[in-house]
């Protein structure tokens, strides 16, 4: 269809539907006119006792309540402004769910500039193509964080023509670099807020799809504003305490920056998963709900089999970000926790959801209805809607969708006309309106709750000398979801092992979790007639071993 009609043609059609849908919003009430500087303040003289509590595993945990953070951002916001920082300029972060992490984002999205958030986990390789792509102005980082070396990862960054300063947080900096006490001294007056429109592009996520490149998905004031307005609804209002697991670099943690403001919620913000800490941190803040992946459940609760722990005060747990069965929501209820499912993406972070009050079977065996203000299809290859009950992919649109890619050649691909936004998702919605996601289109491994671009992992395997040709698929794994098994040919006389694998990728500078955990040498791999690898033929040769 693109190549009849032209891509340039296609991508003015894409921008013509996202302005309709703009108009139609705003005049439907699900936009507005306030930015995320207006809802800080406003959140703060409404719910001035609502708090953030920060605990890392290497460093003093720090609480701040709504009012403490504003002042602080805006003081941080200046001291941007007084390095040059401003609209137009991009700045990125790499870094654990520190405090520092989170109120640097809102001082960033204050200052009129675009926030970047990177996965701690990410090498160098991925950083580099980040900023790069994002043509970031600055970068922040730790000095150390994990046991990982942030400032040996610097050297090891390419070439980044836009980037003119890095700032760390820590004592030790490489040249150019900035510290933290350094930045914390500038002397830079008070906070100028700059004019800022709501429909203007704040935050630039990077996510792993089909592609073997990270693709930035933009999000603007409002789209984030829209998605917070509705989770207040899932929150209890006698105790509106939530832990939340997400990492910094996920959508969640953008969402964290406006729930509060938005719902008056307060947050527990871990920087890595510990099933034996936040189980200490739910008996000390008796949160009423939290959010996470099967993985993070299950290691959670086989503790408090073990007598570790006690979990009274949790009254919901919201699963997401990975495949989740029917069993963990019931055993949920075994604890006496209402479990339920939800479905969304970095481009439409909450499509459908299950509230604690519908029935458990729906709960268990449904991603819930669809959002407020969400509408959803459920379309075959070409586009044409299916009845309730048969599977077809889901597109999908609504407020909180993303605004476009920042490659927007992309965006050809990833929207029908009328601005729907194809999620490369197969799912099914009974006669109720709930939806079902039973399969996926897009080549992407789920491990943990992260999307894995399998393309990715494949031209890393290609590109060693032992490997003729290699296939990367995902295989059910208890705890993670999925993990990485790889098919690979090798090349006459050659010798590959897991070991050399894993050797490889940190040459590479890939990400840990990228690395393959299963290796499977083959002869030959399976093909269709045109040529291309079988993949279902792998998962199930897979499963038989």
């Amino acid at each position: 269809m693109i190549e009849a009609r032209g891509l340039d043609e296609v991508i003015r059609g894409v921008r013509d539907d996202r302005e309709a849908l703009r108009r139609r919003w705003h005049a439907e009430g699900l936009f507005g006119k306030q930015t995320l500087n207006d809802i800080w303040r406003e959140g703060a003289e409404r719910w001035p006792e609502s708090f953030q509590i920060f605990f890392s595993g290497e460093r003093p945990e720090r609480r701040l309540t709504l009012v403490e953070r504003n002042e602080l951002a805006r003081a941080l916001a200046a001291r941007l402004q007084r390095l040059g920082i401003g609209k137009g300029d991009a700045v990125a972060i790499q870094m654990p769910g520190w405090w520092e992490a989170s109120v640097l984002s809102q001082a960033i999205i204050a200052a009129g500039a675009t926030l970047i958030p990177i996965l701690h986990h990410n090498g160098p390789a991925d950083v580099t193509f980040i900023l790069k792509h994002a043509r970031a102005k600055m970068l922040i980082v730790p000095e150390r964080a994990m046991g990982v070396d942030y400032l040996a990862r610097l050297d090891a960054l390419g070439e980044l023509p836009d980037l003119e300063r890095v700032l760390v947080i820590g004592e030790h900096v490489r040249g150019g670099g900035l510290s933290w006490d350094q930045f914390l001294q500038l002397s830079a007056g008070d906070f100028d807020p700059p004019e800022i429109n709501a429909d203007d592009v704040c935050v630039v996520m990077f996510t792993s799809g089909t592609t073997s490149k990270p693709k930035g998905v933009k999000h603007s004031h409002n789209t984030i504003i829209a998605e917070c307005r509705t989770f207040g609804a899932r929150v209890d209002p006698e105790n509106p305490v939530i832990l939340v697991t997400a990492p910094y670099g996920h959508i969640g943690s953008v969402l964290d920056l406006a729930r509060g403001p938005l719902t008056g919620v307060s947050t527990i913000v871990r920087d890595r998963w510990d099933a034996r800490i936040c189980l200490e941190l739910i008996a000390r803040y008796r949160p009423s709900t939290m959010t996470g992946v099967p993985f993070q459940m299950l290691t959670m609760l086989e503790l408090v089999d073990q007598g570790v722990g006690e979990i009274s005060s949790l009254r919901s747990f919201s699963l997401g970000a990975t495949s989740i069965s029917p069993a963990h929501v019931h055993l949920l209820e075994r604890y006496g926790i209402r479990g339920s499912r939800g479905y969304g993406s970095t481009e439409h972070p909450t499509v459908s959801g299950a509230m604690i009050d519908d029935p458990l079977e729906k709960r268990a065996t449904t991603d819930g209805r669809a959002m407020p203000g969400v509408e959803v299809r459920v379309v075959d290859d070409d586009g044409r809607d299916v009845p309730d009950g048969q599977a077809g992919e889901a597109v999908t649109r609504g407020p909180e969708l993303f605004v476009g890619y920042s490659d927007e050649s992309l965006d050809a691909e990833a929207f029908l006309p009328g601005g729907w936004y194809r999620t490369g998702d197969i799912v099914v919605r009974d006669a109720d309106g709930y939806i079902t996601v039973v399969d996926r289109k897009k080549d992407i491994i789920i491990r943990g709750g992260e999307n894995l671009s399998s393309k990715e992992i494949e031209d890393a395997l290609a590109a060693h000398p032992a490997i003729m040709e290699a296939a990367a698929v995902g295989i059910p794994d208890p705890l993670y979801g999925e993990k990485v098994c790889a098919f690979v040919t090798l090349r006459a006389g050659a010798t590959f092992t897991l070991d050399i694998a894993r050797a490889h990728f940190r040459e590479l500078g890939m990400a840990k979790l990228k690395t393959p955990e299963r290796l499977e040498i083959v002869d030959e791999l399976p093909r269709t007639p045109q040529g291309k690898i079988k993949k279902v033929d792998l998962r199930a040769e897979a499963l038989k071993s």
